[in-house]
């Protein structure tokens, strides 16, 4: 009977011993607007498992895709508040941290190698450091988003070929200052309208990535792709900074590190995606037209600049210095 008792005794103690094993210490939860199966909620998933790892399961990572903790301002308004810890997030840092608006400038870059350039180096320093300063998020990794491209009936090559054309656009004035400068007849419209107002010819053009080009069925009311590449842009994925500071050093580090083993990882996935996208377009009928980028950039540019305060304007020149 006591052999029993003692038996029964190192087992429960057993059991509590590894259930406090197995709790967490700090808890991040990472709420983000991208589907499952969208490569965002991918890379988060990386990160998951690299920071749950690494930790020895001192950090738990919890990733609420599909705006499950609201909209990308809610999310960053709960994280300020303590209420959510990360998220994945682009030109909306604008609102606290002005040098943020250059992550979606009509051709502020070139290509994917310049942006990048302009991301690891003084330029995105100086970015990550306002946002840092004035939204209290530490930005951990940055991934590259898709360019965006104009879609249309015609082909287009310079900025000749856009006279009057009647082009969806989203409801940024900076925007739609471009396109007018460009020669076109830009229109502001919610998304969800587009591809209506396409088949009833109420617009004649709309501008967009390729993944949303392929999930919006535009291919259907559109023939050809003309690569503009008007906009190169990236987002962040972000961590309250109260919450990373809460932690011991190690592992804010192991935070750090995982982070950039996910940015890496979503790279892969990206530079394969972009492929798939053009192939899918193509096999659907699309047809991709090669557009003299330089004439667009120089047309647009003195749009852009008027655009931009001094701040915001010496970041865009040293952009172009590179």
């Amino acid at each position: 009977m006591i052999k029993r008792l003692i038996t029964s005794a190192v087992l429960g103690a057993a059991i509590l011993g590894s259930q406090a094993c197995l709790a967490a210490d700090y808890t991040l939860k990472f709420g983000h607007l991208a589907n499952e199966q969208h490569i965002w909620n991918q890379a988060a998933l990386k990160f998951k498992e690299l920071v749950e790892e690494n930790s020895e399961g001192q950090i738990e990572v919890q990733v609420y895709p599909n705006e499950q903790l609201g909209a990308e301002m809610d999310v960053i308004n709960s994280i300020q508040l303590g209420t959510a810890d990360m998220t994945i997030t682009g030109e909306s840092l604008q609102n606290w941290a002005p040098k943020a608006a250059m992550m979606a400038v009509p051709y502020a870059f070139r290509d994917s190698e310049h942006l990048r350039q302009a991301v690891e180096g003084d330029i995105g320093d100086q970015i990550e450091a306002q946002i840092t300063e004035r939204a209290n998020l530490v930005p951990l990794a940055w991934f590259e988003r898709g360019p965006r491209e104009l879609t249309s009936n015609r082909p287009i090559t310079s900025p000749e070929d856009l006279d009057g054309l009647r082009l969806r656009v989203p409801n940024v004035p900076l925007f739609v200052d471009t396109w007018e400068a460009l020669g076109a007849r830009p229109t502001p419209m919610a998304f969800s309208e587009v591809f209506t107002a396409l088949q009833q010819s109420t617009i004649q053009a709309q501008e967009n990535p390729l993944s949303l080009i392929e999930s919006a069925s535009f291919d259907e009311v559109q023939d050809y792709v003309n690569l503009t590449g008007h906009v190169r842009s990236w987002i962040y994925v972000v961590i309250g900074r109260n919450q990373l500071e809460a932690m011991p050093d190690d592992l804010q580090q192991v935070v750090r590190d995982a982070a950039q083993e996910m940015q890496a990882y979503e790279a892969d996935l990206f530079a394969a995606d972009q492929k798939r996208l053009r192939q899918s377009l193509e096999e659907r009928g699309m047809e991709f037209v090669e557009v003299d980028t330089e004439a667009f950039a120089e047309k647009a540019r003195p749009a852009v600049l008027e655009a931009l305060n001094d701040e915001q304007r010496a970041l865009y020149d040293a952009i172009q210095d590179l």
